[in-house]
C-alpha cells in the first residue's frame, strides 16, 4: 500500500485512519470485518527493525550527552546528522534502504522455519497447523534510514477464524523473531560495482519486541496504542528527514529548495550509485532516499483490505445520499452551467501576436549577427 501525501491533508487523514482500523481489526477483531473477537487471544507482539550503524551521528542518549558534548534538544535539527561527514558511509545507507524490502522477505521466510523447527515439524506440515500473520508499516530515522515497526501474529491454519495450537506462546514468538533476524539467511549481499566494495547488510542490533496486551490491563503496549502509532507512521516519509516529496529531476533541485546537508549527501549518493546499479533504480527513488518498498504492507490473511474499508465508506456515503433523496422534505439545488468563451480577448490577440512578432524578429537579428562573428575573415569578399 502506498503512502498518502501529506501535500494532501485530507487524503493523509483517510488513509491514516484506514490503516488505523485495519491493524487494530487485526487484533481485536471486527465481526464486521469477518475478523472474530477471538484473533486477541492468538500469541502477538509489536516488534521493531532497525538499520544497522552507518557512522556516528548527533544524538541524545540516556545518559550525558551527545558526542561532539552538547545536550542536543528534541528539536534540533543536528539530531541525526553524521558526525563526521567525511567518514560516514551515504553509500552503504541508502543500498540499505533500497533492499529493505527484500530483508524483510527474507526475515519472514527464516521466522516460518524458525517455528517449524520449534515445533519439530517441516515447513509444509507446519502450514497445516499454523500460519504466520503481520502487518507493517515503514519509518524513516532521523538519520535517514529505514526501519520498520510490525505487529506479527499466530494463528491457526485458516488465519484468524482459528485458534493456534495450544503450544504456540508469546515466548516461542519471540524467541523465534530473535531466531530469525540473528540467522545468516535473514541477510542481503550488494555486490561490487565500480569504486563501490561488496557490502552485506542485516537488521541492526536494537531490535525490540514486545508483547501486545488488550485494552484496560495496564498495560502502555495495547492493541489501540499499537494500531495508532503504526497509523501515525503511515503518512510520513523521508520529508521528515529534511528530504523532498517527489522526485529528483536533476542537482539543481537541492540548490534551489535548500535541501540540508545531510539528506542531501543520501539524496546525491543515490544519483551517484545509480549508474553502477541500474536494476535498482536509485535516481528514480533518490527522494526516498533509495527506499522503493510500500510504506505500509500486511500479510494476506492478518486483517481486512483498505480496499474494502474504502468500498465501506462509500456504500454508506451512496446510502446517505439515498435517504435524502426519498424524504419528501429534502430540497434539492440543482446547479447549471453557462458557457462563458475561450482564449484572448480582440485586444489581447493584438498584443499576443505583436509580442510574437517582436520576439521572432530578435531571434532574427540575434542568429545574422552570430553567422557574421563566425564568418571566416574574407568570407564576404
Amino acid at each position: 500500500m502506498r503512502r498518502a501525501r501529506r501535500a494532501c491533508p485530507s487524503c493523509a487523514y483517510t488513509y491514516a485512519g484506514d490503516t488505523y482500523h485495519l491493524i487494530r481489526a487485526g487484533l481485536a477483531g471486527d465481526e464486521s470485518k469477518d475478523i472474530p473477537p477471538a484473533v486477541r487471544d492468538h500469541p502477538r507482539v509489536f516488534a521493531t527493525f532497525t538499520a544497522p550503524s552507518f557512522g556516528r551521528v548527533h544524538n541524545r542518549p540516556d545518559r550525558g550527552v551527545c558526542r561532539c558534548g552538547t545536550g542536543h534538544s528534541e528539536d534540533d535539527p543536528a539530531l541525526g546528522t553524521a558526525l563526521d561527514p567525511a567518514t560516514y558511509d551515504y553509500a552503504a545507507t541508502v543500498l540499505f534502504n533500497n533492499h529493505a524490502g527484500q530483508l524483510w522477505q527474507r526475515f519472514t521466510t527464516r521466522l516460518r522455519r524458525e517455528l517449524a523447527a520449534r515445533a519439530g515439524l517441516s515447513q509444509r506440515e507446519l502450514k497445516d497447523v499454523l500460519r504466520l500473520s503481520y502487518g507493517k508499516v515503514a519509518e524513516f530515522q532521523k538519520r535517514g534510514a529505514i526501519h520498520f515497526h510490525a505487529v506479527i501474529r499466530l494463528d491457526g491454519p485458516d488465519g484468524p477464524d482459528s485458534p493456534p495450537p495450544p503450544w504456540v506462546s508469546v515466548d516461542l514468538l519471540t524467541d523465534a523473531i530473535r531466531a530469525a533476524v540473528a540467522h545468516s539467511y535473514t541477510s542481503i549481499t550488494v555486490p561490487a560495482a565500480g569504486d563501490q566494495p561488496c557490502r552485506p547488510f542485516q537488521w541492526g542490533r536494537q531490535l525490540d519486541i514486545r508483547p501486545i496486551h488488550a485494552f484496560g490491563d495496564g498495560s502502555e503496549i495495547t492493541e489501540q496504542a499499537v494500531a495508532s502509532y503504526v497509523a501515525k507512521y503511515a503518512t510520513k516519509a523521508a520529508e521528515s528527514t529534511g528530504s523532498l516529496d517527489r522526485r529528483i529531476g536533476n542537482r539543481e533541485v537541492l540548490d534551489l529548495l535548500d535541501v540540508p546537508d545531510h539528506p542531501r549527501r543520501l539524496i546525491e549518493a543515490c544519483l551517484d550509485l545509480a549508474p553502477l546499479y541500474p536494476d535498482r533504480k536509485l535516481a528514480a527513488w533518490a527522494h526516498m532516499l533509495g527506499f522503493r518498498g510500500h510504506f505500509s504492507t500486511k500479510s494476506r490473511r492478518y486483517s481486512t483490505t483498505l480496499g474494502a474499508l474504502r468500498q465501506i465508506r462509500a456504500d454508506y456515503r451512496a446510502a446517505q445520499e439515498q435517504d435524502a433523496l426519498d424524504d419528501p422534505d429534502t430540497v434539492l439545488v440543482l446547479a447549471s452551467w453557462e458557457y462563458a468563451g475561450h482564449g484572448h480577448t480582440p485586444g489581447e490577440s493584438a498584443l499576443a501576436a505583436s509580442i510574437a512578432r517582436d520576439i521572432q524578429l530578435n531571434r532574427e537579428t540575434a542568429r545574422e549577427a552570430l553567422q557574421d562573428q563566425l564568418a571566416p575573415e574574407g568570407a564576404a569578399a
